[in-house]
């Protein structure tokens, strides 16, 4: 049931960024070796953070209490390897963060005191995830009293789920108004003067209108200028700091995809077609399909608009129940389609329930009696919502009174939806799901439409084991003679394949048109460059989905400066770059040469004159040119009727001449003021654990595990 996916509905991004989302999916891998030397706390770190090691029983705990969260929050019993990934991630960060900034809210003695929390959770300032969840949504009002009632029930009154959900949000909202109040106590160490607020207003005031000539880098050829190796090296030295390199693998590999061949088709093909006079005979549609169909029976209803075009089109002609359309072949699959059933239904409904968790089979018995029991009540007229809050484990929607809100097919469990679309409007029905027994009451149903349901026979095209075994057969050849780059090169020429590359990170979990790569990013960080890729196996042949993977480690970096050698030719364009406009800026001043008449100066410079109007201190881009805040910088500080240059911009050299200037009416120093002191608050909140976390050293070993 996506029933805590409810409250994160309704408690917006606030809930959806606390929580984050997660995922959770072990590659055990090298943890687990030999010998005692396992249990040693090196081979057991997952990071260090400030000097503190994390082990893993401490992260993975972390992350499981993180993904039941989500798997909560969601009805979820499982999590996708994608959604493990995310959460780990939150994991490390929010590690991070309450390492790094619990240090430093221990030094200063920030805290927050029982009464503040009180006041956040049930007090006369409640925290604004409280407020959402605990609002009634049939009234629009929050409820207090909710609040105060679901707290005194917290230790025996409620579901385990709920306590746990509960006292995580609890955390969450504590941590919150820790930064928040660290944030403030930055913001507040920030002043702007008058004086500033008065020198930038006046900056904004002053709008220009401009004639400029600008004449790009490019005007200059490569052959014009000489760069010697003093020259890189001096200016290597001199902005080192822009040469910063991760620590990144450069793989090139070839794919053999298994495909299905002809044959493939042709047995597929020839199955669906032998089936279909005993499939069309038959009366038990779903058992039939679910016994011999590659796909199970969905009993999804459909309109018209959101089948294929085909199928729309056969209904339209009159297709009845118990009708066969096809064979056909459709994604790889050949079909046979039977109408199963045709009725007048609604599209979506608006629902509410109350869940009761059975946690063995010796309690069905009694909680479908009390599921029963309250059923009698609500039919009596009993508050639901009231009923939900108490009784519920669905943690988000007790929370919100058992409301759901508005669905449609396809959105909740079977047996749930079954029920709330079958119920009239205010009915209540008891059934069970996997998750446990729920009452549902349905407040609110959509205008009926004519939906069919479909029995379809599928036979997928796959790939047979023949053709599995000719695909790893032509990987193996060429991988058999080879363990090097150049041979690796030699044979992707001679056999006339397409190479793909791909820059890894260590941590990272995609390459494009691979599924599942990590062990290939695993590999590749436990290479030697120039060499070919093994597996844990000793293979140089990855099996990775439907294809067979065979890489060579052609580059690696690692963290920290780049040496001059690996850059030399960034370094190089930068000088190019740098030498250029020297150049064109001697060549602009002589051409300048105490003239006031823009078009003069251009005409001497073989270039033209460009026009731009209303230019302030807060205009960024200049037509043709694109971003150049320095040049329109200086050119709103110049005289009017005054050639000011040259000034070196982004993508060129500038002359720029004021034609005119006037001054904007606004003389609001103090509105200015709170403007600037408004951004330095937004600078802090957004910087301040920045800065704090990269003034300690954080070492991340996840991918030894993961």
């Amino acid at each position: 049931m996506a029933t805590l996916q409810k409250i994160r509905t309704r408690g917006g991004v606030l809930v959806a960024i606390i929580i984050g989302l997660a995922l959770f999916a072990f590659i055990l891998g090298d943890l687990f070796q030999s010998g005692s030397s396992i249990m040693r706390k090196n081979q057991l770190e997952v990071g260090s953070i400030d000097g503190e090691s994390v082990q893993y029983p401490e992260f993975q705990s972390k992350v499981e209490e993180l993904g039941e969260i989500y798997k909560s929050n969601t009805g979820q019993t499982q999590l996708d390897e994608q959604t493990w990934v995310q959460v780990r991630e939150q994991v490390w960060q929010e590690l991070i963060r309450d390492k790094v900034m619990g240090k430093v809210y221990n030094k200063i003695g920030l805290g927050v005191t029982s009464e503040e929390l009180f006041d956040m959770l049930q007090g006369a300032n409640p925290h604004p995830i409280v407020q959402q969840i605990f609002t009634n949504p049939e009234t629009g009002q929050f409820e207090r009293g909710a609040v105060v009632n679901f707290l005194k029930n917290l230790e025996t009154g409620v579901s385990p789920e709920q306590r746990s959900y509960w006292l995580f949000l609890e955390k969450q909202i504590l941590s919150e108004r820790l930064q928040s109040k660290y944030n403030n106590m930055i913001s507040k160490g920030l002043y702007i003067t008058n004086q500033e607020a008065q020198q930038n207003l006046e900056a904004q005031n002053r709008v220009v209108d401009i004639e400029y000539v600008g004449m790009r880098h490019s005007v200059i050829p490569d052959s014009a200028v000489q760069v010697t190796p003093k020259d890189l090296s001096d200016f290597y030295e001199l902005h080192k700091e822009n040469y910063k390199e991760e620590k990144t693998r450069g793989i090139e590999y070839i794919v053999f995809e298994v495909t299905p061949s002809t044959a493939d088709f042709v047995n597929s093909e020839k199955w669906i077609n032998d089936i279909k006079e005993e499939f069309a005979s038959t009366t038990e549609n779903v058992q039939f399909v679910n016994s011999n169909s590659d796909v199970s029976f969905n009993d999804t209803w459909y309109k018209p608009s959101m089948m294929s075009d085909s199928l729309s089109a056969w209904i339209g002609r009159g297709a009845r129940v118990n009708d066969v359309y096809g064979p056909y072949l459709e994604n790889n699959s050949y079909k046979l389609t039977k109408v199963h059933a045709s009725e007048m239904m609604p599209d979506s409904v608006q629902a509410r329930h109350i869940l009761l968790r059975v946690n063995s089979a010796q309690e069905v018995d009694s909680v479908m009696a009390q599921a029963e029991n309250l059923k009698g009540m609500i039919e009596k007229g009993s508050d639901f919502a009231a009923l939900a809050r108490q009784y519920s484990t669905d943690t988000g929607s007790a929370l919100n009174g058992g409301d759901l809100g508005w669905f449609g097919r396809g959105m909740m469990v079977k047996p749930f939806e079954d029920a709330a679309f079958s119920n009239k409007v205010n009915e209540v029905k008891v059934v069970t799901s996997q998750f446990g027994i729920h009452i549902v009451q349905t407040t609110r149903l959509s205008p009926l439409t004519r939906q069919i349901q479909f029995a379809t026979m599928e036979r997928t095209v796959t790939p047979g084991t023949r053709t599995y075994q000719d695909t790893y057969a032509r990987a193996g050849k060429f991988a058999s003679d080879k363990s090097t780059k150049a041979q690796f090169d030699k044979g992707v020429e001679e056999e006339k394949l397409t190479k793909s590359t791909a820059l890894l990170r260590e941590n990272d979990i995609t390459i494009m048109g691979l599924e599942n790569p990590r062990p290939l990013v695993r590999a590749a960080f436990d290479a030697k460059e120039g060499y070919i890729l093994k597996n844990t196996d000793g293979s140089t042949i990855f099996e990775l989905g439907n294809s067979f993977v065979i890489a060579v480690l052609a580059s690696a970096t690692e963290e920290g400066i780049a040496p001059l050698e690996n850059v030399k030719s960034r370094v190089e364009l930068a000088v190019l770059k740098e030498k250029k406009a020297q150049l064109l800026a001697e060549r602009m001043k002589k051409a300048a040469g105490g003239k006031t008449d823009m078009y003069a100066v251009a005409a001497e410079l073989g270039s033209q004159v460009s026009i731009s109007s209303d230019l302030s201190f807060n205009s960024v881009t200049l037509p043709d040119f694109g971003t150049e805040p320095a040049v329109i910088g200086s050119a709103v500080a110049l005289e009017p009727n005054v050639i000011g240059g040259p000034i070196e911009g982004n993508n060129g050299v500038f002359l720029v001449k004021v034609t005119s200037s006037k001054e904007r009416g606004d003389t609001n120093v103090e509105a200015e003021k709170q403007r600037l002191q408004q951004g330095f608050f937004n600078r802090a909140s957004m910087q301040a654990f920045e800065m704090q976390k990269n003034a300690v050293k954080v070492e991340d070993k996840r991918p030894k595990f993961f």
